[in-house]
Formats: C-alpha cells, structure tokens, sequence
C-alpha cells in the first residue's frame, strides 16, 4: 500500500516545505518516491545568480531526502504561467501516470490560494482520481484554511532531513517560510494534535485501496 508515492511540486521546493519529512521516513521504509516541478523559477531567482539556480537546489534538495537522480522531473513552466497551460498540464501527468503508475500522490491542498498550486491541484485530481490516493499537503502562507485529515508521525531525524533539504534553496533562504524556527514549529503543532513530539499533516482528497 502506498509504495509508489509521486510528490507533484508546483515549483522548486513546493515538495519539500508540504511532504519533506514525509518524503523522508517514506524513502527509509523503502517506498519508491518520484518527484515531479512543474517550474524551474527562473523569475524567482535573486538578481546577480544564474537562472538555472533553483533547479541546481532542487537537485541537491532532493537528493539529500535520499530521492535518486533519475526520478526526479523539473518541467520548463515560468513561475505563475500555469493556468495558461491547463490542459497541456493535465496530457502530462496522464503520460506520468502511465509511466510511473504511482499509488499515492502528493498535491498542494484544495485551499491553496497560489494560481499555479491551483493548476496543479485540480489537473492532478483529474488525471489521478481513478487509479491513486491522493494527499493535500499545507503551505500556511497560502491557505485560509486546512483540513488535518491525515497525520503522519516523524521523528528529529525526519525533521533534521527536511531542514537539510530544504537549507539547500540558498537562494530562498530569506523567505520566512524557509526559517528552521517556523519549519520545526509546524512540525511540533502537528504532532501535538496527535500527542507525539512531530508529524506532518495532509487534506485527505482521495483514498484508493487495492
């Protein structure tokens, strides 16, 4: 159950600030994890850096989950274009979705308020919503409201590999979402709603056993 999880992150790092420790303990039980950005960030990359910065981070991000080189995608969408490409969005997961087959997928979750986590979001739900469970996971800073349907336990060490993931974004470091102290306050929030030192919470949008 479970044992093909595709993480689909609207942006670099997107995955890893909603599933990173997740992505973690998912990769220590041996589940076969692909991760899938729809935009490299070009536009979003401090001014003096090159623009192939942020792709170069996500590569070192996602490898340090442990996440192997070859299952991890990075599309060429400019940042906040997305809805633009709605449709040519939604021919690619359902080429993805034959190709990896995925039982569980990660997306941003129903309430997220950004143009371009909608897209992917409501293209995912149409491309994946007869063959794989689905997870809303939360980006605070984007959603008026979340539905903590679904939690998942982490320890430190879970916590520490999301840090160490997602303190390779240099270029992002100052955006306050990127913070060690608001990183690991959501994760002791989450796990004290299920009594346990950390967790990650998810909306639950589909849940599929075979």
């Amino acid at each position: 159950m479970n044992n093909r999880v595709l993480v689909l992150s609207p942006h670099t790092d997107d995955g890893e600030l909603g599933a990173g420790g997740t992505i973690a303990k998912f990769l220590e039980e041996g589940k076969d994890v692909y991760y899938v950005a729809f935009s490299g960030c070009e536009a979003s990359v401090p001014q003096g850096l090159p623009k192939n910065t942020l792709r170069k981070e996500c590569k070192r991000s996602t490898s340090s989950l442990g996440i192997q080189p070859e299952k991890l995608l990075v599309m060429d969408y400019e940042v906040r274009t997305l809805p633009e490409f709605r449709q040519e969005i939604l021919e690619k997961l359902i080429k993805l979705k034959g190709e990896i087959k995925p039982d569980l997928v990660f997306v941003p979750s129903s309430h997220d308020m950004h143009q371009d986590h909608g897209v992917i979001y409501w293209e995912a739900l149409r491309a994946f919503k007869k063959e794989a469970s689905i997870w809303g996971y939360e980006h605070p800073w984007n959603n008026l409201s979340f539905a903590t349907d679904i939690f998942v336990v982490l320890d430190l060490k879970h916590m520490e590999k999301k840090l160490i993931a997602l303190k390779q974004y240099k270029s992002q470091k100052s955006k306050g979402y990127m913070d060690r102290k608001n990183i690991l306050a959501l994760g002791c929030t989450r796990g004290s709603q299920i009594d346990c030192a950390y967790a990650e919470a998810f909306e639950l949008i589909r849940y599929i056993i075979r």
